[in-house]
């Protein structure tokens, strides 16, 4: 399938999705939401694909909603509105959020508006020193709406969610390390290696323990200790089933077997 607003590569297990507006600044149109609906649907079931990076064509990684063609074209339409709406809320949140495989996404300019929930919806983020990030709704007269204030509160303290929220004032990459918003910021010559390092190093994963990883952390945030307990021994049943076992045969008996350190090293690393 080819799309319009997307670029898609795919190479050693890891799929790369580039936001393909950069006259926009790769701003999202209802466009693009839908592209990005089917593509993440597709990839989920491509065996090719086992991590996923999200970046942006240019100078910038993503300025947020189109303003245009999201608020202003749209405004006579209220139903197709709400339509885009909640696609656009659900891909970057819930989708993202929950979906099956590692997600990445690679920083490489302007982050604004509603592409905070678009990190925010990824695994991880990495970013160049020289991206900038900011909230500018305030300096229009909005606030950051939608999904991005849940964003905030899921990923900053109170105390920068409401400085960057209520200035409006961008800010660096390595800005966005230290306030806990991404990972890790580097220098913008270094960024695409250092974000496909991570990639690949999380290629060579078995990837229905990367799925248990995943599930584990989020499910929990939502549960009590007791149910927390419950649905770790159920995931933990399901990779027997899932695996053959092998978390605990091969995992966990090749390391008695004094075949590889497990805090060390990842199994299998010296076979590759």
């Amino acid at each position: 399938m080819t799309y319009k607003t997307l670029l898609l590569d795919k190479k050693d297990g890891i799929a790369t999705i580039t936001l393909n507006r950069p006259e926009k600044k790769n701003a999202m149109s209802p466009q693009l939401h839908e592209e990005m609906v089917r593509l993440l649907d597709d990839l989920r079931y491509d065996d090719a694909a086992r991590v996923l990076v999200i970046t942006g064509a240019g100078s910038a990684f993503c300025a947020g909603m189109d303003l245009k063609e999201f608020f202003t074209d749209l405004k006579p339409h209220p139903q197709e509105y709400d339509r885009i709406w909640r696609i656009a809320t659900e891909w970057r949140t819930r989708t993202l959020r929950y979906y099956p495989k590692p997600t990445i996404a690679m920083i490489n300019g302007f982050c604004f508006g509603g592409a905070f929930s678009l990190v925010e919806g990824c695994d991880l983020a990495i970013a160049a020193d020289e991206a900038t990030f900011g909230l500018s709704e305030i300096n229009f007269k909005l606030f950051p709406g939608g999904s991005v204030s849940k964003s905030l509160a899921n990923l900053l303290r109170p105390r920068d969610a409401l400085w960057y929220g209520m200035l409006g004032r961008p800010f660096g990459g390595q800005i966005a390390a230290e306030i806990g918003f991404i990972n890790k910021s580097v220098p913008a010559a270094e960024l695409l290696n250092e974000t496909m390092t991570v990639a690949r190093e999380l290629a060579q994963k078995d990837p229905w323990a990367l799925k248990a990883t995943k599930e584990g952390y989020r499910f929990s945030l939502e549960m009590s200790w007791e149910a927390a307990m419950s649905y770790s021994s159920a995931k933990e049943m399901e990779l027997v089933l899932r695996q053959g076992d092998a978390w605990r045969t091969e995992g966990i008996g090749d390391f008695l077997k004094g075949e590889y350190r497990p805090g060390l090293e990842a199994h299998g690393s010296k076979k590759r």
